[in-house]
Parts: C-alpha cells; structure tokens; sequence
C-alpha cells in the first residue's frame, strides 16, 4: 500500500523544464476557445495562463468588484483533487502571513474543482526577469519579502518545495507574495518533492529523498542569484544539452546532480554593481551542493540579510569612526610635518650661519698668513738683493764674462743657507729654488744647481719682466728682444712645475748697482701649496671640523692649488686639466666684485670635482678672503652634509618617533574598531 501511496506522489510531481514552461504558455493561448466554467459569485474576465494541470482566470467578485484570480484543475483524474487538496490545505495554513498570496475561496466540488484567491495586478517575477536582471537593493528587497514567506511557511511546517520566480508574485506596489504550494510537503510529511530544474537543491533530485528547509534555502540562493543576473546557477547551453539527452526522469535527475556537484561555482554575481561580500557570501552559502555548509532554515538566511543591512547602515559611521581618527591623525601628522621642517630649517640655519662664521674667521686668518709670508719671503729677498757685497761680486763676475762665479756663488749659498736654517727653526717651508739673472735675461746662478738651466736665457719668464705674462718656454727668442727687467719687487703669475705638476710661484726683485743701474734680477720660487701647508692643519682640523682650504685667482678664476693635490692620484688627475679647472662664471663674478670683504656662499660647487668626483662633488660651504694686492683669494670650505649631519640624524630620529607614534596610534584605532566590530 505504502508503495503504490509513494508512486502516485512521484507522479504527482514532474520537474518543471523551460520546454514544459513553454507549452503552458502556447496552452494559455488555446483557453479562450474552451467552454467557460461557472464559478457562483464570480464573472470570469480572460485567461491569465495554463500550467500543467490546470488554467488561471481573471475574474471579478460580483457582490464587491474586486478582482480576484481562479485557479481551475482542469484533469479529470484523482491528481486534480490532490493537487487542489494540497494547495488549499497550505494556503489556509498560511492564511495570515502578507507575504503568501491569500486564499479567498475553494469549489470542492465544483466540476473542474477551483480555488480563488487574491488577484496580483504585476504578474510573477519570471514576466518582470524577461526585462533583465533587477538592481542589486531591488534583488535584496524581493528576496528578503520572499524569505519572510518562507518564515512563516516553516513556522507553520510547510515547506515549498519549489521556489521559483513564476511562483513569485508582485502586487500593485510591487511587493511580492509566495504563491503555488502544489509541490509542497509539510515537514513531518516523508513524500519527495521534486522542484523545478536549475532551482532545486542537488539532493532534492532525488526520487528518494525526503522534503527538508534546506531545499527552500538552496532554491532562495538560486532565486536572488537570477534576479542579479539575469539567469539561475549552472543553466548554460552544455548543462541544458545535457539535461535533454537523458531519457528517463531518474537519468535526468542524477545529470542534475551532477552538474551541480561537479560544475564549476556559480560566479557572475561576484561581478554585479552593488553587490558586497556579505551578498555574495550569502548566495554562495545557500547554494552550497552540501546541505551541511548552507544556513539551516530561511530565518537563518533572513537573519543574514538583516545583519547584512545593519552593516550597511553603520557604513556611514564606521566610515566616521575609520576617518575621523585618520582625519585626526593627519591633521597631527600635517601639523608635526609643518614644526619638524619648522626647526629643521631653523637648525639648519644656524648650523651653516655659525659653520659659516668659523670659516669666515679661519679663511681671514689664512689670507693674512699667506700675505705675510709672502712679505716676510719679499723682505729677505730685498735684503738679499741689496746685499753690497754680493752686489760687488755680481759685477766682477760679470766683468770676467762669468768665468770665474765662485767668490759671487759661495757668497749666496751661504746667505741662503742661513735663511733656511731660520725658517726650519721656525718650522717654516722652505723655497724650492733660488736664482740670479743678469740684466740681459740669463741666469748665472741656481741653488740648487741645475746644469739645465745655467746660462739660459729666461727674459721670457714674468719674474723677469714682471708684465704678469709668460712669453714662452726657454727660448730666448720668444720673447721681444727690448724686454728690460723688473723695476719693483715683483710676484710672479702661477706657472706649473715641470717637475711636480703643482703650481708654483716666483718673488724677485731687481739688483742694482752703487749707482742705481739695474745689473740682474734675484728670484725665489716656492708651491703654492708650500704657502698654505703650514697653515693647513690648524685650519683644517680646528674644532673638530673637516675643512678644504684652496687658492684661487680672482682674475681669471683658475684653481692655482687644493688640499686634495696631496693625493697623487687627485694630483695625476688634475695635472693636464688645470686650464679647465675654473670657478662657475656667477661665482667667479661674485667674488671680483666682493671686494676686501670677501664672499661667502652655502652651495659652492668645487671646481675640483671635475677630476676628483668622489672628493671634490656635492654642495659646500665656502668662505673667500683676498690676499692683499695678489689677485688671489683663499678658500676655507666645508661638506655641506656633514655640517648639517647633526639635523639630519635629528631629523631621522624625529621621523623613527613619528612612525613609532602614527604607528600605534592607528593600531589602537584599528584594534578598537576591531572588536567593535567583532561584538556587533
């Protein structure tokens, strides 16, 4: 008995195809030509549609005027009055809710047998989807009033069963309501209840099976998933293809399951406007393929969707909560950025004002030692030169043509050895050469001696005529034959050694005779570097301070010598280069217009960094001072970055706490709002 009882309801509940959908609608076409049926009380209108057991009519209630819809069972078999007596029988149950379409009246025994209830100008939602996919809140808003139904469905312990959009009906003001519960079981009830395909759960495809929420569930995701996309899950032409191959009812129903089984996760929704996580967390767990891992019933889905909303609406108060402190945390990250480059730039300043300062002090310092040790070599050689003995002996010598010099030769070499000895007692450079040139030019004598250049004619050379100009090399002949010799004591122009590479430069002075007649010229020569050497140190490494000291020549802008030529590779480097080691053109006018003053500058630019890049590059600080009438000026300088390595290590530590600060401040906010949000 129990047997044929379960054959009978299998019949009783086809899986409703597009193809079946399709032939309602041509049946629904075929209505008007039919004998109209007589329903007491109601005057029929038109056909609304046929299904597959039975026609829906428009019809007006005579005692009121309203418009209500009839459904007729229009088979004559013993499956038009279980059908009729299942679907009444869960509408009256359900009679209350606002959300299942109301049962109005039922012809028993009435021949077709017919039920009436409340007519819903809008149609189902299957003739709103034929438009397209709904908006994302409109998708929410139908599927929560469709969860509701199901609420209340479940808490009378009716369960649908079969879910879809054609079951969906809109009233006037577009609110949904559950209609046709022809496929529905009462939860105790043990009878399958096959849906329609492509919203029925896997399992529920089973001739076996026995009715659970969890149907209704899937069937939900199912529903909300083709209201935004237009489409249900795993309806494509293959799964379709697939599903129309099948012969039988069972070979279809376990292709369905496993395409849903065994088919790719349903992800157009994913990309749908509007559509957050938590929507779509919610479709993908109704329509989990297990059971287990979906929400148990249609309250837990409307639950979801209400936390969901909450969640949207403290969107704007979250988003205050999240950018109010970060509003805060700039507003103090702007304002501690403002008073950090504040004092960055005032520390800044008075490190390079009192950097500055001290190279100013050192580099006036330095200009008045070099002129004075040009002096004091000046003043010696005048009273070398004004020697009347030695003057007396130059004369014989020249006499006798300059073949016997040993009275005029030893007679110097003592007065220079004595001169030396002074200046080593006074911890003093030394000259790198003395000599004497006789009134036409050539020179008689050489401490040390030098075979190469006895008895040359240097007439040529500007210690000799003193025009500030070299005429040449040795050869006599470059230069003009008239030439006649210094009058004055006289400073040489810088001229390169042939033998060091580093410039040097010559003081002479004329020799005269008792009767004032010029007869020769007395010269020394000594580096450049020689003049500020002895100097050096104590400029260099005052206070602890790293410094650069350099000459240069105001006139034309020339580095004449550097710190950095002590390195014989800087030296090698420079050595072929001095003509284009030049001061920029804005410097160099600068200076020459500074006048006794001297200048001072914060992004000096060494022009030894052209060979020497590693030593010489980068900005400086510099400060220049004339060298009395010499056309000279020296130079203190110092590396910018390390005078303002102080700030910038101030300034990194500053930046570490700032982090630090900013760092945990935007954790508290962060852990704060962490478990206020945990604890909704």
């Amino acid at each position: 008995m129990m047997d044929a009882e379960r054959q009978n309801d299998l019949r009783q509940t086809p899986v409703q195809e597009p193809e079946q959908l399709d032939h309602s609608r041509r049946l629904s076409q075929q209505v008007a030509s039919q004998p109209l049926p007589q329903v007491p009380g109601y005057q029929l209108e038109r056909p609304l549609g046929t299904g597959a057991y039975g026609v829906v009519w428009l019809a007006f209630e005579e005692k009121t005027g309203r418009q209500v819809a009839i459904k007729f069972y229009t088979h004559r078999r013993g499956l038009d009055w279980s059908l009729l007596n299942r679907e009444v029988e869960k509408l009256a149950l359900l009679y209350t809710s606002r959300h299942i379409v109301r049962l109005i009246d039922v012809g028993w025994q009435s021949d077709p047998p017919y039920y009436v209830m409340e007519y819903l100008e809008q149609g189902s939602l299957e003739t709103r989807l034929t438009h397209g996919p709904l908006e994302t809140d409109e998708a929410v808003r139908i599927i929560r009033a469709v969860c509701q139904a199901l609420v209340h469905a479940h808490g009378r312990g009716v369960l649908h069963c079969d879910l879809k959009p054609a079951n969906v009906l809109l009233d006037s003001s577009s609110e949904p309501r559950l209609c046709d519960f022809g496929q529905s079981r009462l939860s105790h009830e043990q009878n399958p209840a096959l849906g329609t395909l492509f919203y029925m759960a896997p399992e529920q495809a089973d001739l076996k099976a026995v009715p659970d929420a969890a149907w209704d569930v899937y069937a939900l995701g199912a529903l909300l998933y083709h209201l935004l996309t237009g489409r249900p899950p795993y309806r494509t032409p293959d799964a379709e293809e697939r599903l129309r191959s099948c012969s039988t009812l069972e070979d279809r129903l376990a292709q369905y399951r496993q395409i849903v089984t065994t088919g790719a996760r349903p992800k157009d929704h994913m990309q749908i406007r509007g559509v957050d996580r938590r929507l779509v967390e919610i479709v993908d767990r109704c329509l989990a393929p297990d059971p287990e891992r979906r929400f148990a019933n249609a309250q837990a889905v409307l639950n979801a969707l209400e936390q969901r909303d909450r969640q949207r609406r403290n969107r704007p108060l979250v988003a205050l909560g999240g950018i109010g402190p970060a509003l805060i945390l700039l507003a103090m990250f702007l304002f501690a950025s403002n008073a950090m480059d504040s004092a960055v730039r005032t520390a800044e300043d008075n490190l390079t004002s009192r950097a500055l300062e001290s190279d100013v002090m050192s580099v006036r310092i330095l200009a008045s030692s070099v002129q004075r040790e040009l002096q004091d070599r000046m003043d010696e050689l005048e009273d070398v030169a004004a020697d009347r003995t030695l003057v007396a002996a130059m004369e014989a010598c020249r006499d006798r043509s300059w073949t016997d010099r040993e009275p005029f030769q030893s007679h110097l070499e003592v007065v220079v050895s004595k001169l030396d000895e002074r200046r080593k007692t006074l911890g003093r450079e030394l000259d790198v050469s003395w000599f004497y040139a006789d009134a036409d030019g050539f020179q008689r004598w050489r401490y040390p001696f030098s075979a190469d250049t006895i008895d040359q004619n240097f007439k040529h050379r500007d210690y000799f005529h003193g025009r500030n100009r070299e005429y040449g090399d040795f050869a006599a002949g470059r230069a003009p034959e008239e030439i006649p010799p210094i009058t004055e004591p006289h400073l040489s122009v810088a001229f390169q050694s042939q033998a060091t590479g580093r410039n040097m430069v010559a003081l002479s002075a004329p020799v005269r005779s008792a009767t004032g007649q010029i007869i020769g010229v007395m010269a020394r020569t000594t580096h450049l570097g020689q003049l500020l050497a002895q100097y050096e140190t104590s400029i260099r490494g005052e206070a602890g301070v790293d410094r650069t000291i350099a000459l240069v020549d105001t006139r034309d802008g020339r580095l004449l010598d550097h710190s950095h030529f002590s390195d014989p590779t800087v030296l090698a480097r420079a050595r072929d280069q001095f003509e284009r080691l030049l001061l920029d053109e804005e410097t160099a006018t600068a200076l020459r217009q500074s006048g006794p003053a001297g200048l001072r500058l914060t992004d000096y630019r060494d022009p030894l960094s052209l060979v020497d890049p590693e030593g010489s590059s980068g900005a400086w600080l510099a400060a220049f001072s004339p060298v009395g009438e010499t056309g000279w000026a020296v130079i203190v300088q110092e590396r910018k970055s390390s005078v303002l390595r102080p700030v910038d290590d101030m300034q990194s530590r500053l930046l570490r706490l700032a982090a630090l600060a900013f760092g945990a401040s935007g954790l508290v906010v962060g852990l704060s709002w962490y478990f206020v949000l945990k604890a909704r």
